[in-house]
């Protein structure tokens, strides 16, 4: 189990390596998604493989946590780990820590009912619960400096730039 010590000093550690060569803090990531079985998906990234699926009430074959789902959970794993890197680096004391996360969506623009309505998230809330005997100053400055440099917090806030490349085959034996 990593303890505010470990993290702290895998933080620094991390940090002082950037500094020193701020070009190793570039890097591009890759994960592959595949579809089987109509609409579950098999998720690969480096060693972690796990499925994602949309609900039967959906057409799916509920094998896994939906998009929207993981959406959220990103959000709030990525806040949870930031304030406990943050309080360890700090040295601030942290019991427990729980974030809650919550998406407004209306399905007819996902449905194609309404084109004026967006097909994902109409907003989003998180709500962070954390017990620590640190006073309120403390805790409060753990929180906005993680909110600040939380890298899923920043990507659901901010527009990213997309490209898309498309790459069509022809199923096996078929002939041209």
């Amino acid at each position: 189990m990593a303890d505010p010590q470990t993290i702290k000093g895998a933080f620094e550690r991390n940090r002082k390596a950037v500094k020193l060569r701020p070009s190793a803090a570039k890097s591009t990531a890759t994960t592959k998604v595949r579809l089987r079985d109509g609409t579950t998906c098999e998720v690969k990234h480096k060693h972690w493989k796990f499925k994602v699926d949309i609900g039967e009430a959906e057409g799916g074959n509920d094998a896994g946590p939906g998009p929207g789902i993981l959406e959220r959970g990103a959000l709030g794993s990525c806040l949870a780990i930031g304030y406990s890197q943050r309080a360890a680096v700090l040295g601030i004391p942290i019991d427990n820590i729980e974030v809650e996360v919550e998406s407004d969506f209306d399905a007819r623009g996902m449905l194609y009912l309404d084109d004026e309505r967006p097909p994902g998230f109409e907003a989003l809330r998180y709500i962070v619960h954390i017990e620590s005997p640190a006073s309120e100053d403390e805790i409060m400055r753990v929180i906005e400096e993680t909110d600040k440099h939380s890298p899923v917090l920043d990507d659901f806030s901010r527009a990213i730039p997309i490209e898309r490349e498309v790459k069509i085959t022809k199923a096996k034996g078929e002939t041209l």
